[in-house]
């Protein structure tokens, strides 16, 4: 029997329920490292100096951030193999309009800023990039403006991502998950420096850093706007 069709294109949220699922789980593993920190201290005595806590939950959690996240993404991956081969199928095609528009825009350049007659790119110049390199740095581009704006104006970032896809060049999807690995490197960039933490006022205020970079994701990756066509 073939799976409805339903099924075979997912709300985003059930796309990436086990990635979804795993940030909010994080989201609150951060909040209660923190609180192994900020408990105790809350506890003692007021008189009591050097109050002693355990580092250890924070430590732990800053190594088992990543593999929990790379787990889930792959859950997700086997559990939508029609949702990914679409994906491909799409990345591979927006990738060559982007390209074609890249390619366009460099014959402009080449009018403007080409070689000189002896075939050396004029002088005070610099060599642009090719079509292929102008295409790949696009999607983080507008991915990073996306979550800038969304952090800010999330209607304004929505109104980003439509005008950016009215074009052909990107998906919205493409837009929203470039911009959720975006956002989970940088929670997990923010975790990796507590693997040794030396202040534990200061790796507990950190780990409600990571827990609000997480929450961002969850968001984001939740995020679907079935009013714009992909």
């Amino acid at each position: 029997m073939t799976a409805p069709e339903a099924l075979k294109t997912p709300a985003r949220r059930r796309r990436h329920a086990r990635l979804i699922a795993t940030l909010a789980e994080l989201t609150g593993d951060c909040a209660r490292a923190a609180g192994t920190v900020y408990g105790p201290i809350a506890d003692a005595a007021p008189e009591q100096d050097g109050v002693p806590v355990s580092l250890l939950p924070i430590v732990v959690l800053s190594a088992a951030a990543g593999p929990q996240l790379d787990a889930a993404r792959q859950e997700d991956a086997a559990r939508w193999p029609d949702a990914v081969a679409l994906e491909e199928t799409d990345g591979q095609r927006t990738f060559e309009a982007r390209r074609a528009a890249a390619e366009a825009d460099q014959v402009l350049a080449d009018a403007i800023l080409g070689p000189d007659e002896d075939g050396h790119r004029a002088p005070g110049t610099i060599a642009l990039p090719t079509a292929s390199q102008s295409a790949a740095m696009a999607l983080p581009a507008i991915s990073a403006d996306f979550l800038a704006s969304f952090r800010e104006d999330p209607e304004a970032a929505i109104e980003l991502v439509k005008t950016a896809t009215a074009t052909g060049e990107f998906t919205v999807g493409q837009i929203l998950d470039d911009a959720v690995d975006t956002a989970v490197l940088a929670g997990l960039m923010i975790l990796r420096g507590l693997q040794n933490p030396a202040d534990p006022s200061a790796a507990a205020e950190t780990c409600l850093m990571a827990a609000r970079q997480f929450a961002l994701v969850v968001m984001v990756a939740s995020l679907d706007l079935a009013d714009v066509a992909d």
